[in-house]
């Protein structure tokens, strides 16, 4: 049996909201911080962007907290149901520093709870949130890490990732693939992203995303963003998961920059289960399947965490935290 709260706290003049699950019974228990991915991902894993409520996040902390761990998972200020009062505030702010600062304070509010082992404390994200997470790690911080688990994180520059998913779209119109890097070659150069007419909407829908003036400067930024910036100068123990059917970070182009970066570092980890999707749900699809359109959606009702990638982490964090 676990117990969920809802919590909250102030950042820069804006409440935060949460929630902390932990085991019944008496503490200290090992903590966990649960990160999200990028946009208006929430502290489930949910989007408006998505179909769905049957968020991961909220499937992994009810895992943690059943195998002994305290979770926090939180809405950033820009996602969750309170982003329409927060986001006129938000304007302008947005940057890896106000990202980093929304996890500072989530973690101090999970170590004010007595019920928390501050000094067992692992970050797990999942996409964008692995840099935040990674980030946090390679700072001084009042509560730093002792673990950290990435899932989905990117081994390459967002914008070459972007592109990446981009060129898989349109792999039935080869021709507009170059006027999809043209575009990202102009926002990498620091100009008007400015995507061709030709391109399909929802293509240039990606791309106007990355001038929306909500998200700047954030969104330049994170365009150069890759694990590989940070993940050498990490001394915890780490672990990063890739999903053999993750279709949006790539098994070996990330994998094998990711592993690469971490040559000769006794303290990283990786694992590659082999059905998990990005956000660690089962897919039952095979890869071709999933990039043609017919996997399970990721927040589907029928949707469940992979086992062999939760098999991992509770294993490793286990092994890791105690």
């Amino acid at each position: 049996m676990t117990i969920a709260t809802e919590v909250s706290w102030v950042l820069d003049g804006i409440t935060m909201f949460g929630t902390i699950v932990k085991p019944r019974g008496e503490g200290p228990f090992p903590g966990v911080v649960l990160v999200a991915g990028s946009g208006p991902t929430d502290r489930d894993w949910n989007s408006p962007l998505l179909p769905g409520t049957n968020g991961s996040a909220r499937l992994i902390a009810e895992a943690l907290a059943e195998t002994g761990y305290a979770t926090l998972r939180y809405d950033k200020r820009a996602s969750g149901p309170h982003v329409r009062e927060n986001l006129p505030a938000m304007i302008g702010r947005i940057s890896m520093q106000s990202h980093l600062d929304e996890l500072v304070a989530a973690t101090a509010r999970l170590t004010a709870d007595p019920d928390v082992d501050a000094a067992r404390l692992a970050g797990l994200g999942n996409s964008e949130g692995c840099l935040h997470v990674l980030h946090y790690a390679t700072s001084e911080q009042a509560h730093p890490f002792s673990a950290l688990v990435l899932t989905g994180a990117p081994g390459r520059s967002i914008g070459t990732v972007v592109v990446a998913q981009l060129s898989q779209q349109l792999a039935g119109s080869p021709e507009l693939i170059p006027l999809v890097e043209q575009a990202a070659g102009r926002y990498a150069a620091g100009e008007p992203i400015a995507p061709d007419e030709r391109l399909p909407e929802q293509v240039r829908m990606v791309f106007a995303g990355f001038e929306t003036p909500a998200n700047l400067p954030f969104a330049r930024e994170l365009w150069t963003e890759d694990a590989t910036h940070s993940l050498p100068r990490v001394t915890v123990p780490t672990l990063v998961l890739i999903g053999g059917k993750d279709v949006q970070i790539d098994v070996h182009a990330d994998g094998a920059r990711l592993q690469e970066a971490a040559t000769g570092m006794a303290n990283v980890a990786f694992t590659f289960p082999v059905d998990a999707n990005h956000v660690l749900k089962h897919e039952p699809h095979t890869r071709e399947e999933v990039l043609a359109g017919r996997g399970t959606p990721y927040n589907d009702d029928s949707a469940e965490l992979d086992p062999e990638a939760m098999a991992d982490i509770l294993e490793w964090l286990g092994e890791t935290l105690g």
